[in-house]
């Protein structure tokens, strides 16, 4: 089995660097990933969606499909913890760990706050860069909180984890030089910006697509920065952000309250990441879903609680929206497909978030260019 996790590893190395996933301005972290590998971290079952729910892969029964799910590819996250039929925890995908530690911009001496410990791994990389005892992790999940510590100890690794909130507590050893998290948030707990130093950094996963890297001011009051890339986390196990009530659910056995015509091919919200991305922005809440048969590309949206839309496809390049429920987010979702035409189809890496204590808002290209919070 270590014979075949080694060369798991090196196909996962080079695998990255064929899709240039490997940051040219950290080359630290192929060292650190070599060092800390994916599987040292793993648990031991983890969990491979079969189409219709989530089947567990123990290691000691199925080493073969344990290893595929754990080195799937440099995009591929692995389910660590299910619940309720969900998953709760993973390890995340390398490409986007790697990406999301680029943009912390982590030098030698930092100190780091890691918010979501999971089973360690961005704990383990980040402290292999800034050096020992500089790192401490917290997680919700006691019981993680124990696992991470077993594995970072086995590692060698010298960093604390505690558990707690973080989205609502900071941990001793503030202000930091870099916060990092590795749950998603919609709006960025004020916390995290009082715990980080001035002109510290802070990295994030944003919603239910992309990450941010935000830059305290120099008075501490405020943060501002750039999207850095695409990614899905796990929610904030405390937040707005849990998984949604499906779609079925929110739809219900009725019928729409509206149905018309709509002049549009549906193609680029199943393809375009740079539209859904602006969907994104626009529509927080929506959760959009695509599928295609004969007649092309169709799309059902709701809002995981009591409005949806559907977009069927009629073969003509044009499609039907039905909607439902007391918002009509079927014409939210054209209406920002509208707006990022105007706007001459921005990508993600043009939109930025700015943190206040009264308010956080989405600017696109500059600061000044306010889409709200």
């Amino acid at each position: 089995m270590t014979d075949d996790l080694v060369g798991r590893r090196e196909q996962l190395a080079a695998a990255m660097k064929q899709c240039g996933a490997w940051p040219a301005d950290s080359p630290w972290l192929r060292e650190a990933m070599a060092a800390l590998p994916r599987d040292a971290f793993a648990l031991d079952r983890l969990w491979r969606w079969d189409g219709h729910a989530y089947v567990p892969l123990d290691r000691a029964t199925d080493p073969a499909g344990w290893a595929d799910e754990l080195y799937a590819g440099p995009d591929a996250a692995a389910v660590t913890q299910v619940t309720d039929g969900l998953p709760s925890s993973s390890l995340s995908a390398p490409a986007v760990v790697a990406d999301m530690l680029d943009s912390l911009r982590l030098e030698p001496g930092h100190t780091v706050w890691d918010i979501g410990t999971g089973q360690g791994w961005s704990c383990a990389l980040a402290a292999w860069r800034t050096g020992p005892g500089l790192v401490v992790s917290t997680e919700i999940d006691e019981e993680l909180a124990a696992l991470a510590r077993q594995r970072l100890t086995a590692a060698g690794v010298d960093a604390g984890v505690l558990v707690g909130n973080g989205t609502d507590t900071a941990p001793p050893g503030g202000p930091f030089d870099r916060i990092h998290a590795t749950y998603a948030v919609e709006t960025v707990p004020y916390g995290w910006i009082e715990a980080a130093r001035p002109g510290g950094r802070i990295v994030y996963p944003w919603g239910r697509l992309g990450h941010v890297a935000l830059t305290v001011a120099a008075d501490g009051r405020s943060a501002s920065g750039w999207v850095q890339g695409l990614g899905q986390f796990m929610a904030d196990r405390s937040g707005p952000l849990r998984a949604p009530t499906g779609y079925t659910t929110v739809r219900g056995t009725g019928g729409p309250d509206t149905e018309r015509v709509v002049e549009r091919d549906l193609l680029p919200l199943a393809d375009n990441w740079d539209l859904r991305f602006a969907v994104r922005v626009a529509v927080p809440d929506a959760v959009v879903i695509t599928g295609r048969d004969e007649d092309g590309v169709n799309a059902w949206i709701h809002d995981g609680n009591a409005s949806w839309a559907a977009l069927s496809a009629r073969g003509d390049g044009n499609a039907v929206l039905f909607q439902g429920g007391p918002r009509r987010i079927g014409d939210e979702l054209l209406t920002a497909w509208s707006q990022w035409e105007v706007n001459d189809r921005p990508t993600p890496y043009d939109y930025g978030v700015t943190v206040t204590p009264e308010r956080q808002w989405v600017w696109l290209r500059e600061p000044s260019l306010d889409l709200g919070s």
